[in-house]
């Protein structure tokens, strides 16, 4: 296979993982703290931008080689998002004390 090497696999790959995610994009593997660690690199649809993400290897139910045409044309489904909208950050409130949105800086809703 012309994707393997003696570090291991690289290349284009349908990568599921257990948590019922599909992600389509370049898979390498990556050392982080002493830990092997898969990387895949993954095209979006926001003007040739990547998203990058490292992943256990214990976390993986699948690995599928594939092209580079079907990593770009599957572009659209890599849009990682929170999986709950408190991991969102809050939104900008406005510095202007005269604005109803004011808050000063400690107060909040938490």
């Amino acid at each position: 296979m012309s994707g393997q090497n003696k570090s291991g696999f690289e290349g284009p790959v349908v990568l599921e993982l257990m948590g019922h995610r599909r992600l389509f994009g370049y898979l390498s593997e990556v050392e982080v703290a002493g830990s092997s660690f898969l990387r895949i690199d993954m095209p979006t649809n926001s003007g040739g931008e990547q998203v990058t993400q490292l992943y256990s290897p214990s976390a993986v139910y699948a690995i599928t080689p594939t092209s580079d045409e079907i990593v770009q044309s599957m572009a659209p489904a890599n849009s990682p998002k929170p999986v709950c909208r408190f991991e969102l950050p809050l939104e900008e409130k406005t510095s202007d004390p005269d604005s109803e949105e004011f808050v000063e800086d400690g107060e909040g809703p938490f």
